[in-house]
């Protein structure tokens, strides 16, 4: 006579040995595998392998993915053709410690005066920090958009504040940019000299714009640095990462 199966009997061995919750281990990985990997290509901004698309919110893996670009400004300037951003590529200037070999000039960000060239790893970040805080910012408190970003120059061979020694300013490359103040459609201008030290909506936007920037640009600096400060923010993409945000 055949033996009848009990399949609860079945149910209640299973896990008792090894080779059953390795099985079962192996599944449950090869299932949070598949829904993760899935969940990445949804939110692409958080996926480290994921090509950046300045059109995609930040996220975990933007940081590296920009600090990439800095060492890498053919990668850069596929990055910005991806993300629909003109530019026009320049040829390379300067010699020695300033040396120029990564310059582009930005088609139509509202730079003033007009923008200037700058490596291609800044012109991602300026456009990020437009994108992602600038124009929300500017709606959000104002109900307007930004006109013109007044800034105070990218490129300059010295060394940092002016000293005859030392390491040579991310302005010696063309890798950084000085921002002195915003103005808006409806005519509001923004002053970081004038505005940082208030308690209404222009210095609130200058807070959160400097904290937007932190998140687009290896360096941040504004007037809580230092007093050579207290007039612009200072942005640049040295090769390291977040070192300074003040």
């Amino acid at each position: 006579m055949a033996r009848k199966i009990d399949p609860w009997h079945i149910s209640r061995r299973i896990g008792r040995f090894t080779g059953d919750r390795r099985v079962i281990a192996l599944l449950l990985f090869a299932a949070l595998f598949v829904a993760g990997r899935a969940w990445l290509a949804e939110h692409p901004q958080h996926d480290p392998w994921a090509p950046l698309d300045l059109d995609d919110p930040p996220g975990w893996a933007t940081p590296r993915k920009l600090q990439a670009m800095r060492s890498d400004p053919g990668q850069c300037r596929e990055v910005l053709g991806r993300s629909d951003i003109a530019f026009t590529s320049l040829e390379p200037a300067g010699e020695g410690a300033c040396a120029r070999p990564d310059r582009l000039r930005l088609g139509d960000y509202p730079l003033s005066p007009p923008p200037p060239p700058m490596t291609c790893a800044v012109a991602a970040g300026l456009e990020l920090w437009q994108r992602n805080t600038l124009e929300p910012l500017a709606q959000d408190l104002f109900g307007s958009t930004i006109a013109r970003v007044e800034h105070l120059g990218v490129y300059s061979c010295r060394r940092l504040y002016g000293r005859s020694d030392g390491p040579y300013s991310e302005h010696a490359t063309g890798n950084a940019i000085d921002i002195a103040g915003f103005v808006l459609e409806d005519g509001t201008r923004i002053s970081v000299l004038g505005d940082w030290a208030g308690d209404g909506d222009k210095a609130r936007f200058l807070r959160a714009a400097r904290d937007g920037a932190c998140s687009a640009f290896a360096t941040t600096l504004s007037p809580d640095y230092n007093a050579a400060h207290a007039d612009h923010f200072h942005l640049d993409m040295d090769a390291r990462w977040s070192a300074v945000c003040r």
